[in-house]
């Protein structure tokens, strides 16, 4: 049963497609109360209490003992200590001495104290007072999981060839480049569907322009491309340039497309091409105008995008930059101590993503000024709404690739995600599996990391390692940003090794594809933590580090450097599966704790009593699979 809840006059964020009654506050079912403007409601939780959700998050599957905030934010450390990464995904369930889940349907700031401040206690804290509750209750987790999913809309259908591996790193910026990419990997045997073109492919970085001197001839190297079995991938951002004569510019300016301030001039801050507008996505004319755009790099064959920089995030403003130079100004000559140092310092730090600029900015909702602070976890969403439904108008739904980094609720009907700037770290291997439930319970199936780490340095190892958990996650990526090491698979020594995993995920299309579709279909989950399938399982409720995969298996990746292998519980008797390019070997488990051997080519699975699952032969690109020929790999 979901029973919704309204005060005020709630911004409209179509999250929710059902059609639901909204009940008084009065009749909210826990103990709640009002502080400065804010609405605060608490629940008790028990001994052995889990709380799962919040989708794309820090820390672990279960939420207990960190406080957490809904507020899409551009930080590229991911690091325990945070609070917020990109997205704003405001669904927990309680699952223990009792069970319901929560949405709370607020598009501004919403503050989860999950046992942080009182153990025993939740704590959640709206910073506002107009928003929607809605409150989930009877049946077991997984029943009132699939009621949400019900409630906010079928997830994105991205095509079968999205399952296929894919490069990117910022930045393969010409086609020599992507040329050199695709080669590299035909050379060492490793499987390729896609190769992505960060932002150097553009015109000086604006939007639905490509560089002529890097692409003199875009569609004809697209089709180029296409008839070799290769999707590229163009990155799409929020900002648009502050350009005379550049044609989304001035269209956007004629028709006061871009977001405002409260004098009505277009707000401005610079992103990655100086000076920026960003179009008011949360207007549903600008959306229609905007989505059309895409269409410029459609026409040329581009049938996959991936959107950035929509939480949205400013490298600084014009005000910014002038507050920051006066307070250096007004320190000339003084004798800095610690404190005056590190204030200078926070002041030009503070520049990015600063709270003062977001607040300048407004929106036309209704024809009503809105200010962003209101609305600011739709902003990305709305972005990728704006494209997605431009694809769903000109081509219908499973054909184009879409994914986004900053998202809300209600986008996962648009696109997918991926979860932004991680590390290479070994942790972080962990936190994207940690991630995997908590995204697919708010209706995000198609998603992923940056294979390898998006930051730092990887090392062969770390990425080999990553690459073998990837194998299962629906968007398959390796990353890497500007200055650091390269980590396509062929650079390493060995190259051999990385054909034998990314060869297991070929192996693996039709069953993840199969387990994706009926994930969708049945408003389930791909990826469910243990304790959903075993809940009487004292090991299972606490495992962190091990999911189940559709009906069938369990997965279980190596997370930890200079190891062979790793321990592993079995809550049941299962048979271990180890895959490395066409070999399989199989050993049958009894319930309980083993240790498990698993090289650095090797992909371990665990499937369960009874269960089986298709395997296809490998091949280049998913377009050459013989999706009619499988065979039955069995426990």
């Amino acid at each position: 049963m979901i029973t919704k809840y309204t005060h005020g006059k709630p911004v409209p964020t179509e999250a929710v497609t059902a059609v639901l009654p909204s009940q008084s506050p009065d009749s909210f079912p826990f103990a709640c109360e009002w502080e400065n403007g804010k609405f605060r409601f608490t629940f008790p939780m028990a001994d052995g209490d889990i709380v799962y959700g919040l989708g794309e998050a820090p820390r672990g599957i279960n939420k207990r003992g960190w406080v957490y905030e809904s507020y899409c934010s551009d930080d590229p450390f991911h690091t325990e200590t945070k609070s917020s990464l990109y997205a704003a995904h405001n669904f927990i369930l309680l699952s223990g001495s009792r069970t319901f889940g929560v949405f709370v349907d607020f598009p501004a700031r919403v503050r989860w104290d999950i046992g942080y401040t009182k153990a025993d206690t939740a704590v959640i804290t709206i910073d506002g007072a107009d928003f929607d509750i809605y409150v989930l209750t009877d049946g077991a987790p997984r029943d009132i999981i699939r009621a949400f999913r019900r409630a906010i809309g079928k997830s994105y259908l991205p095509p079968l060839w999205a399952f296929g591996y894919q490069q990117s790193r910022w930045s393969y910026p010409d086609a020599a480049t992507v040329d050199s990419v695709i080669e590299g990997h035909n050379a060492a045997g490793i499987p390729l569907d896609c190769v992505y073109l960060d932002i150097d492919y553009m015109e000086r970085y604006k939007d639905f322009t490509v560089n002529a001197d890097a692409f003199p001839d875009f569609a004809a190297y697209v089709k180029e491309k296409r008839a070799q079995g290769i999707h590229l991938i163009p990155i799409i951002d929020a900002g648009v340039k502050k350009e005379d004569g550049y044609s989304v510019y001035e269209e956007g300016r004629a028709n006061g497309y871009f977001c405002k301030k409260e004098d009505g001039s277009d707000f401005e801050a610079g992103v990655w091409p100086g000076m920026c507008r960003f179009p008011d996505f949360l207007n549903p004319e600008v959306r229609r105008w905007f989505g059309e755009k895409y269409k410029t790099l459609t026409d040329c064959g581009i049938d996959g995008f991936w959107n950035d920089m929509n939480e949205p995030a400013l490298f600084y403003s014009a005000e910014g930059i002038e507050k920051a130079l006066d307070e250096a100004a007004s320190l000339k000559g003084e004798n800095l101590d610690l404190s005056r140092f590190f204030h200078l310092k926070d002041v030009f730090m503070g520049l990015s993503n600063a709270q003062e600029d977001y607040a300048r900015i407004y929106h036309n909702i209704g024809g009503t000024l809105v200010n962003h602070q209101r609305v600011h976890n739709l902003y990305g969403a709305s972005m990728t709404k704006a494209a997605g439904e431009y694809f769903q108008r000109a081509f219908g739904e499973g054909k184009i690739l879409m994914f986004s980094r900053a998202s809300y609720i209600g986008a996962h009907r648009s696109a997918g995600i991926w979860f932004g700037d991680n590390h290479s770290w070994w942790s972080h291997i962990l936190l994207n599996l940690k991630m995997l439930p908590a995204a697919n319970m708010c209706g995000f199936l198609y998603c992923g990391a940056d294979l390898g780490g998006f930051n730092e340095n990887a090392t062969r190892d770390l990425v080999l390692r990553f690459l073998a958990l990837g194998v299962f996650t629906p968007l398959m990526r390796n990353h890497a940003a500007l200055g650091t090491r390269d980590q396509e698979g062929y650079r390493f020594e060995n190259p051999a090794d990385f054909r034998d995993v990314v060869q297991v995920r070929y192996r693996l299309v039709p069953y993840l594809y199969d387990t994706f579709v009926k994930a969708r279909e049945n408003d389930d989950l791909i990826f469910r933590p243990l304790s959903l399938d075993y809940p009487d399982d004292k090991i299972a409720r606490e495992c962190e580090t091990q999911l189940m995969l559709g009906e069938e298996c369990m997965i279980a990746p190596v997370y930890e450097q200079n190891v062979s292998g790793r321990t592993v519980y079995l809550p049941e008797d299962m048979t271990f599966v180890k895959l490395s390019g066409e070999r399989v070997t199989k050993q049958p488990l009894a319930k309980g704790l083993h240790y498990i051997d698993v090289a650095l080519n090797e992909v371990p699975l665990f499937i369960k009593k009874g269960k089986s699952i298709p395997l296809c032969r490998p091949a280049m690109r998913t377009g050459e699979l013989d999706l009619s020929s499988v065979e039955t790999l069995c426990s």
